[in-house]
């Protein structure tokens, strides 16, 4: 998958250093995958969250973080539209 908006994800890592692994991890991970839908998402990280729109909440660092990203399949894209810690999450609205 093309992963986009990754300054947005260097710059969350340079303000939480404790997410840098679990979001290394990822990133890689994404970059090397092909989801054809998001059973694909599922079958690979089955706590993420598939919302409409093709948006996915993916919990990172034992859900210490929240990762939210708007794929588009046929393209391979992964668009990354935002991260921020477990409480920030819950006064965003998706």
């Amino acid at each position: 998958m093309q992963l986009l908006g990754i300054i947005k994800l260097d710059a969350f890592k340079r303000q939480h250093a404790d997410s840098r692994g679990a979001l290394n991890a990822w990133q890689t991970d994404v970059e090397r995958a092909h989801w054809a839908g998001p059973q694909d998402v599922k079958n690979r990280y089955p706590s993420a969250s598939l919302l409409d729109d093709n948006r996915v909440i993916f919990n990172i660092r034992g859900n210490t973080y929240r990762l939210v990203v708007k794929v588009r399949y046929q393209n391979e894209i992964v668009l990354i539209e935002w991260v921020g810690t477990h409480a920030e999450y819950d006064r965003q609205s998706f």
